[in-house]
C-alpha cells in the first residue's frame, strides 16, 4: 500500500519523502548509498517529532537503502523509530 505524502502536510521541508506504509505506519524515505550517521539520526528523530505532532498514534519507520551507523540504530530504536531496509 505504499503511497507517497506530502511532507508539507506534516511542516517538514518539500525534500522529505515520505510514505505511507499501512494505516498506522508512515516511513521516512532515505535513498542513498553513503552511510547514515548520529547527525541524519538526529534530523531523523526530529522529523518524526514533526510528525507525531500532527498524529500521535502513528508509529515511524526509516527506509533507507544503505547502511546505517550502529550508534545511530540503538539512538533510533531507543527513540521507537523501526528501520527497515528498502531493496
Amino acid at each position: 500500500m505504499k503511497k507517497e505524502l506530502n511532507p508539507k502536510d506534516y511542516n517538514l521541508n518539500s525534500r522529505v519523502v515520505l510514505q505511507q506504509i499501512d494505516n498506522n505506519s508512515i516511513a521516512i524515505v532515505k535513498k542513498r548509498k553513503s552511510r547514515i550517521i548520529m547527525k541524519d539520526g538526529r534530523q531523523i528523530l526530529e522529523q518524526a517529532n514533526e510528525i507525531l505532532k500532527k498524529n500521535p498514534k502513528l508509529n515511524i519507520v526509516l527506509l533507507v537503502s544503505g547502511p546505517v551507523c550502529s550508534k545511530t540504530t540503538k539512538f533510533l530504536a531507543e527513540n521507537d523509530i523501526a528501520i527497515l531496509a528498502d531493496s
